[in-house]
C-alpha cells in the first residue's frame, strides 16, 4: 500500500488531501507543522511527503532549543535557521537528510519561477500551485512512487543502509536524470561499476547500449583501437574493419573503467572525443559523430595526478562534470552485516538455506575490509562453498589471513592497558576515529554510532584538535 505524509497548517486542506488519498487506497498520516511532521516521519519513514511550503506558525524557543536532543540523528546543517523559520523546504531537507530516497511534492499559494527552480534543485519531485488540482496531484504522486519502485528494483544488488552509502546512491539517481558526464572516484571494490550500471538502467538511455572498456587492460596502441576502432589494413593484423567502443555505445552509455590508467599520449584524442562527441577510426580520416554519456571510474585521486603531471587537467575537468564519491566499507556503519547476509543468500545453492551465526557476524564487523565489498563478497562465497552445515560459525574463518595473522600492538592500541580510565579510552577512540576520517566529524559520528552533536561535545570536552589538524590527502 502506498504511504504519504501530508503537511499543511490549514486544517481544511489537510482534511481534503487526506480524504482524497484515502479514497484511492493510500495510507495517510497528517501533520500541522514542521516539527510534528518530522517527528512522524522519523517514526514512519514515509516514501512520499506532500507539504505546503509556507507555514507561518512560529516554532517555540524551547522546542527549537530541544531539537538536537529530540532528533540526535539530524545533522545541525539541517536545523531551522531560527525561531519561526519552519516551512515545507525545511521539512523536505530534514527528511531527505534522514532518508535520502524520500520523495517530496511541494504545494504553494505563492508561485514564482525562482522558488520553483530552487525547490527542484533542493530535491523536490514536483511543485504544485494552490488551489491544487487533485487529479494532477494524484497523477504526480503515483508517477513519483512508480519511479521510486523502478529505481529500487534497479539497485537491488546495491545493498546497504548506511547514511553515507544512501547519500551516494541518491546523488547517483539524481545524476542519472541528466545527460552530463560523471566521474566516480572510490577505492577498489566499493562497487563503482555497479553504480555506473545503475545510473544507466534508470536514465533516459536505459534502452540503448551500455558499453564498458577497462583502460588498464590494454597497451596504448591497442587501447586506441579498442576505443575508436580501425579500418581494414590500418596496422599489421587489422584484416577487417572494427568499430570501437565509442561507436558501439552510440545512443547509450560508455563506461571508461580505471580512466586514471589512460596513457598520457592517448589523452588528447580521448579529450576531443569526449568534448566534441566526434572521433576518427584508426586508418580513416572521416570523422564519426556519436551521441552518448560518458561515465568514468577510478581508484586514483585524479586531482593529485593532474598536479603531478600524470593526467591532463583539461581532460579531468571534462570528465568531472558530476563528481561522485563512494564510501569505503569501513565507513558504512552497519552495512557489513547486511551485505554478508545478502551474499550468503546470493551464493547459496538453490533450495539450500545457509545462515551465519551472530558470533560470526560480530567477528566480520570487527574487520576493516581493505578490499571493501569485493573482499567481503569473496569471503562469503568461500564460506558458502566450504559449508558442511546449514549454519556457518566463527570456526569457518580459520585460515583467513586477517583472522589468523598475529597482531602486533600499535601506537593506537597501546592505550588498551589494565587500569586505564573509561574516559581516557573514550577520548582515544574519538581521536583515532577523527584521525581515520581526516577530521570529518559526520563520518566519525557514523563510525562511532552516535550523533554529530555528541562528537562535537566530546571534541570540546576532551580538548581535541580542530578538524583541520586531522586533514590528510
Amino acid at each position: 500500500m502506498n504511504r504519504v505524509l501530508v503537511v499543511d497548517d490549514d486544517a481544511g486542506m489537510r482534511t481534503a488531501l487526506e480524504a482524497r488519498f484515502l479514497r484511492r487506497g493510500w495510507q495517510v498520516e497528517t501533520a500541522a507543522n514542521a516539527m510534528d511532521a518530522l517527528e512522524k516521519f522519523r517514526r514512519g519513514l514515509h516514501p512520499l511527503i506532500v507539504t505546503d511550503i509556507r507555514m507561518p506558525g512560529r516554532m517555540p524557543s524551547r522546542v527549537h532549543a530541544a531539537i538536537p536532543d529530540l532528533m540526535p540523528d539530524l545533522s545541525p546543517d539541517f536545523m531551522p535557521g531560527g525561531i519561526g523559520h519552519e516551512d515545507g523546504l525545511w521539512v523536505m531537507r530534514a527528511a531527505r537528510a534522514l532518508a535520502p530516497h524520500t520523495a517530496v511534492i511541494l504545494l504553494t499559494a505563492f508561485a514564482s519561477v525562482p522558488d520553483a527552480v530552487a525547490a527542484m534543485k533542493d530535491g523536490a519531485c514536483d511543485y504544485l500551485v494552490k488551489p491544487v488540482s487533485f487529479e494532477h496531484l494524484e497523477q504526480s504522486a503515483e508517477r513519483i512512487l512508480a519511479q521510486a519502485r523502478t529505481q529500487a528494483e534497479a539497485g537491488k544488488d546495491l545493498a546497504g543502509h548506511a547514511p553515507s552509502w544512501l547519500r551516494a546512491l541518491d546523488r547517483a539517481r539524481q545524476a542519472a536524470a541528466s545527460n552530463a558526464d560523471i566521474l566516480i572516484e572510490a577505492e577498489s571494490g566499493t562497487g563503482k561499476e555497479l553504480v555506473a550500471r545503475l545510473i544507466h538502467r534508470i536514465s533516459p538511455r536505459r534502452d540503448r547500449p551500455f558499453v564498458a572498456v577497462n583502460c588498464a587492460a590494454f597497451p596504448e596502441n591497442l587501447l586506441e583501437s579498442e576505443l575508436f576502432g580501425h579500418t581494414k589494413g590500418a596496422f599489421t593484423g587489422a584484416v577487417n574493419a572494427k568499430p570501437g567502443k565509442f561507436e558501439l555505445a552510440h545512443g547509450g552509455t560508455l563506461l571508461l573503467d580505471e580512466v586514471g590508467e589512460m596513457p598520457l599520449g592517448l589523452q588528447p584524442k580521448l579529450l576531443r572525443a569526449v568534448q566534441e562527441r566526434e572521433f576518427d577510426r584508426l586508418g580513416d580520416t572521416r570523422p564519426i559523430r556519436v551521441d552518448l554519456r560518458v561515465i568514468s571510474t577510478t581508484n586514483c585521486a585524479l586531482a593529485q595526478m593532474v598536479r603531478a603531471g600524470k593526467f591532463r587537467p583539461d581532460l579531468y575537468y571534462r570528465l568531472n562534470v558530476i563528481p561522485l564519491s563512494l564510501p569505503p566499507l569501513r565507513e558504512r556503519a552497519g552495512d557489513v552485516r547486511e551485505l554478508a547476509e545478502f551474499f550468503v543468500r546470493l551464493y547459496a545453492p538453490p533450495g539450500k538455506a545457509v545462515e551465519l551465526t551472530e558470533e560470526l557476524l560480530q567477528q566480520l564487523e570487527t574487520h576493516s575490509w581493505p578490499g571493501n565489498v569485493r573482499e567481503l563478497a569473496n569471503c562469503m562465497r568461500r564460506l558458502v562453498a566450504l559449508a558442511t552445515a546449514a549454519e556457518i560459525g566463527v570456526s569457518a574463518l580459520e585460515g583467513a589471513e586477517w583472522i589468523s595473522a598475529p597482531s602486533s600492538p600499535s601506537a593506537e592500541t597501546s592505550c588498551l592497558r589494565p587500569g586505564i580510565s573509561l574516559g581516557e579510552m573514550e577520548r582515544k577512540l574519538v581521536e583515532m576515529t577523527l584521525q581515520a576520517t581526516g577530521g570529518n566529524r559526520s563520518r566519525a559520528a557514523e563510525l562511532l554510532g552516535v550523533s554529530l552533536r555528541t562528537v562535537r561535545n566530546k571534541v570540546r570536552s576532551y580538548g581535541l584538535p580542530s578538524c583541520s589538524s586531522y586533514a590528510h590527502d
